[in-house]
């Protein structure tokens, strides 16, 4: 006789308190690095049948934070989010494709400033544990590049040697902690 156990897909919840959406973007000669401090979103996750994994993700746009008031305010205005038009950055997969050794391709929408389009984040499993208080946690991280001209955030500033102030590429990183 044989057992078999069955192994639902689980949702798990974002838990913003020990994750991170933070991103990088050539200003000048340096990189300027910030973050999003205000976003949330589920994963339906199946260990067993990872393809049928989804991922959901909301940010809120007037949350970025570069360390510098003035830049994010001017992150915030109509040069670039226009946050009171497009609040929210958003996340949604269409497809999981596993690449081995618990990586990921996730396919979705990401739409930005209004403006969806098709991405690709090569996404990890980190794996699961146990908290303290015996909540079992799941760790996640991606990394993409985008071009933020895309996304329709192409102002700029021209400099004396024909160079422009700020890149349009764009680093993504995201690291997970769900719950």
């Amino acid at each position: 006789m044989t057992t078999q156990t069955a192994v639902a897909t689980r949702t798990l919840e974002i838990d913003r308190s020990h994750s991170e959406v933070a991103f990088q973007v050539r200003h000048l000669l340096s990189k300027v690095r910030g973050r999003f401090t205000d976003f949330a979103g589920t994963i339906d996750f199946d260990n067993a049948h990872p393809q049928s994994s989804r991922i959901d993700v909301t940010i809120q746009a007037a949350s970025i934070d570069t360390a510098e008031s003035d830049r994010d305010k001017h992150l915030r205005s109509a040069d670039f989010f226009e946050v009171e038009t497009f609040p929210t950055l958003t996340f949604t997969s269409t497809s999981v494709t596993p690449r081995g050794d618990n990586r990921y391709d996730v396919a979705g929408d990401l739409t930005i400033h209004g403006v969806t389009r098709q991405v690709t984040l090569p996404a990890s499993v980190l794996g699961s544990m146990q908290d303290p208080w015996g909540n079992e946690k799941f760790g996640f991280e991606a990394e993409l590049t985008i071009n933020r001209k895309d996304f329709g955030l192409s102002w700029n500033a021209a400099l004396e040697a024909g160079a422009l102030l700020v890149g349009d590429e764009v680093k993504v990183m995201l690291s997970v902690q769900a719950k």
